[in-house]
C-alpha cells in the first residue's frame, strides 16, 4: 500500500477533456485514458513503460483504488480538517514561490551570472560594519567614516591598501591591505559581484551596502576565467600553538619530503607517511576540485600554476603550514547548457532571486491598480510616537490601539487594506514589539505586508490561471488526505485496536511460535584471560548478577572485556555456542568464536518442544498482519462502494506487444 500511495504522489492528474476516452469508471465517476497513460507513463520515467496486458490491468486495479480512496477522502472532507488545511497552506506557499516571480529577469540573472563565471576579478575592500537593524544615528555615523575614507581615496590623499589595515572591520583582509583575492560570480553576495564586476581596474567602488555593512571595492586586475584545478597535497602544519620552532620543523619535514620525491619515492607513499590534512589524508591526500577564491592565494596560485598532470610543487607555504601538491586535472568553464541548472538553483538561492520576484510583485500591481496612502501609514507613526516609550510600553505596542483606524494604506483589485489590519499584522510578525528604531522596523513591516498582500492575491489565482500548479497542488491534496485516511483506517487503527488486535491474535496463534531453544544470558569474553576469571565468578556466584561481573572484569584498560545479553533464544538460529554445551542453571563449556574470545551461555530454563508466542512477544508481526487484513477488508468495501467498469474496448487500444 505504501507503494501505491508514493507512487500516486508522483503523478499528474490530467484533467479530462470532453472528447476524452473514458477507460473506466468507479462508482459513476469516470477516468479517461489520457489520465491514466500519463500517470502510469509518469512512473516508469527511468524504465520504457511495460504496456502488456498483465501489466496494465494490475496498475488499472490499483489506480482505481486509488482513486476510490481519494473519493472516499473527498466525502469525508478530509482537506478541511485543521491540520491538512494547514500542511496544505504551507505547501502551496513554498510551491507558489517558484511560480510567483519574473521568469525573463530569473534567466537574465542566471546568464548574467555565467557570463561573469568567464571571467574572474582581484579585489581589495574595506568594511565598516553595521547591523541591518541599526538605530540611525549609528547607520549615519558608519556612513560618514565610509564616506570621508571614500574621498581620502578619490582625492589622492593615500592609498587603498592603507586605509584598509587601519579602517577595515574584515579582519581576514585587513593585515592584506583589504586584498581578498580573485573570485567569480557566484561565490559572494549579490551587491558584491555586481561592485566588484562593474568597476573598471585600478579604480574604486562607491560606497554600498550590505547585510555585513558599508563597503568600497577597488579592483586590483581582471583575467580569464581559469575554471577549476584538481590536486593532491602533503600538508605538513604549523600550529600556532608552536610558535617558530612548530615552522621550523615543519619546513625540514617539507624539505624531507621534497628530497624523497626527487629520489623516486611515491607521493601516495609519503601522503600517508607524512601528510597531517586527516581530511585527504586517507583518499591519497586528494582534494575536491576548485576555483578561484576557495583556497588562500598561495596554495591556489601554486595549483594552478601547475601545468601537466603529476607535476608537483616545491613547497609552498600559508597559515596552515607547508603543503607539496601534485596536479590531477585541470577543467575549463563547462559550456553554459551544462551549468544553467546549476546556476539557476544558486540564482534561486541567492539574493538576487529577490529581484526577479520583486518585479514580478510590481507587475501585478500594476495590473490590478495598486495604490498608495502614505498619508494613512503617516498617521500610524504619529499616534505610535504618541504613545510613551518607557515603562512597559518600552518598544512594545497593541493592535488595539489602532482598531478605530479605518482609513485604508493601500488598494489592491478594488479591495481596501485599512490601518487597523495593517496593525494586526505588524502585532502577529512582531509579537508586540519593536526592537530597534521603531519607524525604520514598522517600514519594513509595512513592506513584507504588502508583499504579502500581492503574493497572497496572486497565489489565490495560480491554480485557475497555471496548470502546471493545479496539477501539482491536487497530487499533494490527493496524497496527504490518502495518507490521513490510510492512517485511520489501516495503520494507527491495528496498533491502537486492542479488542480486534486480541481477537486476530487468538485466530492466528498457531502462525506464531517460538521454536525449540533457551532462556538466558550470553557471555562473550574478549579473551582467555577474561574468560578464566569470568567463570571463575559465574561459578562463585548461585545468582549471578550483571554488575558483579562487568565491575571485576572491564576496567579503564580494557573496557569490553565481557559484554551480557539477555534473551530467548532459539536453538535453530542460536551458533555462538553447541546445542550440547547448554545446561539449564548452569554455565556453559566455552566456546570459542573465531577472533580470540569465548562466548558461554547460562540458560535460566531449557524449551526442548515449540509453543506458541504470547501477543508481547509477537506483537510487531501480529500487528503487521493485522494492517494487512485490515486494508484488505477496507479495499474490499470500497471496491463494493464504488463498482469497477472498465471499457474493454479502450483498454485493449492500450496495449502494446514487445
Amino acid at each position: 500500500m505504501y507503494k501505491l500511495v508514493l507512487s500516486c504522489l508522483c503523478a499528474g492528474l490530467a484533467t479530462t477533456s470532453l472528447q476524452a476516452q473514458t477507460l473506466f469508471t468507479y462508482g459513476g465517476k469516470p477516468v479517461s485514458k489520457q489520465e491514466f497513460l500519463k500517470v502510469y507513463e509518469k512512473n516508469n520515467v527511468k524504465h520504457h513503460a511495460d504496456m502488456s496486458e498483465a501489466a496494465l490491468r494490475q496498475y488499472l486495479d490499483l489506480y482505481s483504488l486509488f482513486k476510490m480512496k481519494v473519493a472516499e477522502a473527498d466525502q469525508m472532507h478530509l482537506d478541511t480538517a485543521v491540520g491538512i488545511s494547514a500542511e496544505l497552506d504551507n505547501y502551496r506557499r513554498q510551491l507558489s514561490r517558484n511560480y510567483l516571480t519574473d521568469k525573463e529577469v530569473t534567466n537574465k540573472l542566471i546568464q548574467e551570472a555565467y557570463n561573469r563565471m568567464k571571467e574572474e576579478v582581484h579585489v581589495a575592500h574595506i568594511l565598516i560594519s553595521v547591523s541591518p537593524a541599526a538605530l540611525p544615528a549609528d547607520t549615519a555615523k558608519a556612513y560618514a567614516k565610509i564616506d570621508s575614507l571614500y574621498n581620502a581615496l578619490i582625492k589622492g590623499k593615500t592609498d587603498f591598501a592603507t586605509l584598509a589595515s587601519r579602517f577595515s572591520d574584515d579582519k581576514g583582509s585587513k593585515e592584506n591591505g583589504g586584498d581578498i583575492g580573485f573570485m567569480t560570480a557566484l561565490q559572494t553576495i549579490y551587491p558584491f559581484e555586481n561592485a566588484a564586476y562593474n568597476t573598471p581596474v585600478g579604480k574604486v567602488s562607491k560606497p554600498f551596502r550590505t547585510q555585513f555593512g558599508y563597503h568600497i571595492v577597488k579592483v586590483l586586475g581582471k583575467r580569464p576565467a581559469r575554471g577549476e584545478v584538481q590536486v593532491a597535497q602533503i600538508l605538513l602544519t604549523t600550529p600556532k600553538s608552536k610558535g617558530a620552532e612548530g615552522i621550523a620543523f615543519a619546513r625540514r619535514q617539507a624539505d624531507t619530503v621534497e628530497h624523497l620525491l626527487h629520489q623516486g619515492v611515491s607521493f601516495d607513499s609519503l601522503v600517508s607517511r607524512y601528510s597531517e590534512d586527516r581530511l585527504s589524508a586517507g583518499e591519497h591526500g586528494v582534494l575536491q576540485p576548485f576555483g578561484p577564491g576557495r583556497m588562500v592565494p598561495a596554495f591556489e596560485n601554486a595549483a594552478f600554476a601547475l601545468k601537466n598532470p603529476g607535476d608537483i610543487s616545491e613547497p609552498i607555504q600559508t597559515e596552515y603550514g607547508f603543503h607539496i601538491i601534485r596536479l590531477i586535472r585541470k577543467m575549463p568553464l563547462k559550456p553554459f547548457d551544462s551549468l544553467r541548472e546549476s546556476i539557476a538553483r544558486s540564482v534561486e538561492n541567492d539574493s538576487r532571486a529577490e529581484i526577479a520576484r520583486t518585479q514580478f510583485l510590481e507587475k501585478i500591481k500594476r495590473e490590478h491598480g495598486f495604490k498608495d496612502f502614505p498619508e494613512a501609514y503617516t498617521a500610524i507613526i504619529r499616534r505610535m510616537k504618541s504613545f510613551p516609550d518607557t515603562g512597559t510600553r518600552a518598544h512594545a505596542f497593541l493592535a488595539d490601539d489602532y482598531k478605530d483606524m479605518h482609513q485604508p494604506v493601500f488598494e489592491l483589485a478594488g479591495q481596501k487594506y485599512l490601518q487597523s489590519d495593517f496593525m494586526r499584522y505588524a502585532q502577529n510578525v512582531t509579537g508586540l514589539r519593536l526592537n530597534g528604531p521603531k519607524e525604520a522596523i514598522l517600514k519594513d513591516v509595512y513592506k513584507m505586508y504588502v508583499s504579502r498582500t500581492v503574493n497572497d492575491y496572486e497565489e489565490h489565482f495560480l491554480a485557475e490561471t497555471n496548470p502546471d500548479f493545479r496539477s501539482l497542488m491536487e497530487e499533494y491534496r490527493d496524497g496527504i488526505m490518502l495518507f490521513d485516511l490510510m492512517d485511520r483506517n489501516v495503520w494507527t487503527k491495528a496498533s491502537h485496536d486492542t479488542v480486534g488486535l486480541k481477537k486476530y491474535y487468538e485466530a492466528h496463534k498457531g502462525k506464531w511460535q517460538w521454536e525449540p531453544g533457551f532462556k538466558g544470558a550470553v557471555y562473550h569474553f574478549k579473551d582467555a584471560a577474561s574468560l578464566q576469571k569470568g567463570m571463575e565468578i559465574l561459578r562463585k556466584y548461585p545468582e549471578i548478577k550483571d554488575e558483579i561481573v562487568y565491575r571485576n572484569l572491564n576496567t579503564e584498560s580494557q573496557a569490553d572485556a565481557v559484554n551480557i545479553q539477555h534473551g530467548r533464544y532459539e536453538f535453530a538460529h542460536f551458533n555462538d555456542v553447541p546445542r550440547a554445551y547448554i545446561i539449564q542453571g548452569k554455565a556453559s563449556k566455552a566456546a570459542p568464536d573465531g577472533k580470540g574470545g569465548f562466548n558461554v551461555v547460562v540458560a535460566e530454563k531449557l524449551y526442548p518442544q515449540s509453543e506458541p508466542k504470547t501477543l508481547d512477544e509477537a506483537r510487531g508481526y501480529v500487528v503487521a498482519e493485522y494492517q494487512d487484513a485490515l486494508e484488505k477488508s477496507w479495499n474490499a468495501q470500497l471496491r463494493a462502494k464504488y463498482p469497477l467498469k472498465v471499457d474493454e474496448t479502450v483498454f485493449r487500444s492500450m496495449i502494446q506487444k514487445n
